[in-house]
């Protein structure tokens, strides 16, 4: 399951991941298309047979349809909630506040999707796996040319203008003054690309281990969502303390800096803001009173 990395100004990403994408007409399009799009990027990493392909499809559906009904109304309340605060200081607790709730929810989902997971897991090939694995091989191959390989000031560059970009989205143009603000908190940031790829192999080496134990003939149903369970929650809570640590600490910086670039915005950004977080509702709305 795809998590989402903690990045600067946690309350936008983690809403952006939620929905998919910033541009309002562009939400009502990827989630209407979200069993399609997510159908494929599974099939790249698994290599679906003509058995799991239908089954993987009508899951996706299933999912799909309890998110609109039981989970949009829950961003919809979340997103009245910011819009509200917005106009006013935002304390960072309130921002981390904020982010737990969404994890929460994520949560939530991979429960739903659990069954069916266990389920189709059971039903993979030691081919498929070593698919998997060479899809591993490759996205850790890019992810180390984009940052363990490239130089610091790069690296630096390359969050500062993913950042600036999330928060654009949301309160428009930001000015030499608000962009320094941003640029104060990356060049202080504790983020650690290599702490990002040794967690990363190691959830990595987990999923594998998981899948061959689920592919073990015999394993009872109870058993085998269990051992799904498993594997989200040491996605969601490293094993790894210290790693947990360094992710905490990351996170209350990042809820920090959001903090700081809210107090530098003027009135007429956050009434922007606010406009977005009701134009965000909006779409919601419609998508959840839609027809699956």
């Amino acid at each position: 399951m795809k998590t989402t990395s903690l990045r600067l100004a946690r309350i936008i990403v983690a809403l952006g991941a939620v929905l998919g994408l910033s541009a309002c007409s562009a939400i009502k399009l990827g989630y209407n298309n979200f069993p399609e799009v997510a159908y494929w990027w599974m099939d790249g990493y698994i290599d679906f047979d003509d058995e799991q392909a239908p089954r993987a499809r009508a899951e996706l559906a299933r999912l799909h349809g309890w998110h609109r009904q039981q989970e949009l109304p829950r961003y919809i309340e979340i997103l009245g909630r910011m819009e509200r605060i917005v106009p006013g200081a935002v304390a960072p607790q309130q921002a981390c506040s904020l982010v737990a709730e969404v994890r929460g929810r994520l949560k939530l989902v991979a429960d739903q999707a659990e069954p069916a997971v266990a389920a189709l897991a059971a039903s993979l090939t030691p081919d498929q796996l070593r698919h998997l694995e060479r899809k591993h091989h490759s996205n850790n191959d890019k992810f180390r040319k984009d940052w363990i390989h490239a130089p610091l000031p790069q690296q630096k560059d390359k969050r500062h203008e993913q950042a600036l970009d999330r928060l654009e989205s949301i309160y428009g143009r930001l000015d030499a003054a608000q962009r320094q603000v941003l640029q104060r908190s990356i060049e202080q940031s504790t983020f650690d690309p290599q702490r990002v790829l040794a967690e990363r192999l190691r959830r990595q080496q987990d999923l594998l281990q998981t899948l061959r134990r689920l592919m073990e003939p015999g394993l009872a149903p109870a058993a085998a969502r269990e051992l799904v369970r498993g594997y989200v929650e040491r996605v969601q809570r490293s094993p790894d303390a210290r790693y947990r640590a360094w992710q905490d600490d990351l996170q209350q910086e990042n809820c920090r800096t959001f903090a700081a670039v809210h107090e530098s915005t003027t009135a007429a950004q956050r009434e922007q803001a606010v406009r977005r977080l009701r134009a965000y509702q909006r779409d919601l709305r419609e998508l959840a009173e839609q027809q699956p």
